[in-house]
């Protein structure tokens, strides 16, 4: 593969080729617009996309070739820093696009994307459903029956998989009667930052942390995921979903699955998502009293964010005013195995939040002897705050004595940190986009989300849903701006713990 590097750049050493075409449905929507554009156009300026790349756009929007490479153009100068755009690179970058009109569920216009693909015929070919998921059936069904399809083409597909586990196993079963399983790539975005990528290396390249993983060293796990934004226009979609499904289902239980999973005998995708399979299989079903004092959901109230009146769950453009759908699901659940005996994990997610914030905490036991002032005992345990968002970094709280002739044997916890914005200044950490992206290219599976994955997810949220559903309750309600219901609080306070705060 012939790479392009500017003076100074090291050369790409990844084995695989990115030499594809990539057929891209939803080419003028949001995602790909805000997401998979910069993505590929940051892939081309690190010399990452192979000469022979094209990307075809599909819409059913009436659009030439070059007003195409307009939008896209447009959509670069939005949401790529300028000191980043570089004014060959997006000349060679637009110069692979194409664009073709298409009803996405009318099968004869695929013989058009049959007749794009004879000039690549030798190149695998990427399809990147970026459409609701109700159509990947019909998509993968036109594109095969037409011809546009081999044994090396390959489906991206975005979640929402389906609402629950009967829709999503139709979902899938329409993508599988096309495309097999070792060619199917099912994204969760949160699998390709660079911090929960450096999970498996911390835990598993570390004897440090290797020897401690475990219920004798830890305590309990705390993962909030939390979101300034409310539903953004997306009135009919989230209020069929709701929380749970939402960012649960899939985000919150991958970042679960890569905390609890045992070590796998190597690093082949699928030695890695058997581990994630297992941790899912292993999660604890909720009983109806736990429901009562584990789980709290909760909807929002009018506020403020960022000093701004803003509106109500209910009041929202297109609301039902009856809804009980949940923007706040915070639970107290475990891994029912050796490793996790005991542990809680405290999970916390929510809209209209007063920060944008992604986290994991790692709360490791006290001493079983403590020596120190008595009043300082709460200081006594370690903390590894593992940060995905806003900036993605590691810190490992530690104690060590306070400074100075007065202070005797008094202890100050600090943090050995590391940011990677300020410990690799000079390196640009990419989007998770970007590392999924060049992954599909490359063939590797190990960051997407295999189908009993999805399924073993959904089974595990499908009974906590039913059970809801039984007991016929509303949704607490919490003022925009706010962490949530003050019930939250109190499910972990019950413990003798409290949510990490150290923002």
């Amino acid at each position: 593969m012939k790479q392009r590097n500017r003076p100074g750049e090291a050369r790409a050493t990844d084995a695989g080729s990115t030499e594809i075409d990539l057929a891209l449905f939803g080419a003028l929507g949001d995602l790909a617009q805000r997401k998979l554009y910069p993505a590929l156009y940051h892939l081309d300026r690190e010399g990452l996309l192979d000469d022979g790349t094209r990307l075809l756009g599909l819409a059913r929007q009436e659009l030439d070739p070059e007003g195409f490479r307009s939008k896209v153009e447009a959509s670069l100068k939005a949401h790529v820093k300028a000191a980043e755009l570089e004014r060959d690179v997006l000349k060679r970058f637009l110069a692979r696009l194409d664009f073709l009109q298409l009803d996405f569920l009318e099968p004869e216009g695929y013989s058009a994307v049959r007749e794009w693909r004879k000039e690549g015929l030798a190149r695998p070919m990427v399809v990147y459903l970026s459409v609701g998921a109700k159509i990947y059936g019909d998509i993968c069904r036109h594109l095969e029956a037409s011809g546009s399809l081999d044994d090396q083409s390959r489906v991206v597909v975005e979640k929402p998989i389906g609402h629950d586990l009967d829709s999503s196993a139709e979902v899938n079963d329409a993508i599988g009667a096309v495309f097999p399983e070792s060619r199917v790539y099912r994204i969760d975005h949160y699998l390709g930052k660079e911090t929960v990528q450096n999970l498996i290396a911390l835990r598993f390249a570390n004897p440090l942390f290797g020897t401690q993983w475990n219920q004798n060293h830890i305590s309990h796990v705390e993962i909030t995921v939390a979101e300034k934004v409310g539903i953004e226009g997306r009135w009919g979609y989230f209020d069929e979903a709701g929380q749970l499904r939402d960012m649960v289902q899939n985000h919150l239980l991958q970042l679960v699955c890569l905390i609890a999973m045992d070590p796998p005998a190597n690093l082949d995708a699928d030695a890695i998502r058997d581990e994630k399979v297992k941790v899912l299989k292993a999660l604890k079903p909720f009983t109806d009293d736990m429901l009562g004092r584990d789980v709290v959901r909760g909807q929002y109230m009018a506020g403020t964010n960022d000093g701004q009146a803003v509106p109500g769950y209910l009041e929202e453009e297109g609301a039902n005013t009856d809804s009980h759908t949940e923007t706040f699901v915070a639970m107290k659940t475990g891994v029912a195995n050796w490793r996790w005996a005991g542990v809680p994990f405290y999970l916390r997610t929510g809209k209209r939040m007063p920060e944008k914030l992604s986290q994991i905490i790692i709360h490791f036991r006290q001493q079983p002897h403590y020596i120190f002032d008595p009043d300082q005992r709460g200081l006594a345990a370690n903390k590894l705050v593992i940060r995905l968002q806003p900036e993605e970094g590691i810190a490992l709280e530690v104690l060590t004595k306070d400074s100075g002739l007065d202070k005797g044997m008094r202890l100050r916890r600090g943090p050995l940190h590391l940011d990677f914005s300020s410990a690799f200044p000079k390196t640009r950490i990419p989007d998770a986009y970007e590392r999924l992206l060049l992954e599909v290219m490359k063939g590797q599976q190990y960051l997407f989300v295999r189908r009993d994955e999805v399924e073993h997810a959904w089974k595990w949220c499908d009974s906590l849903v039913a059970a809801w559903s039984d007991r016929e309750e509303r949704p607490r309600r919490y003022p925009a701006g706010s962490w949530g219901p003050v019930a939250s609080i109190a499910m972990i306070t019950q413990d003798g713990r409290s949510w990490y705060e150290d923002y």
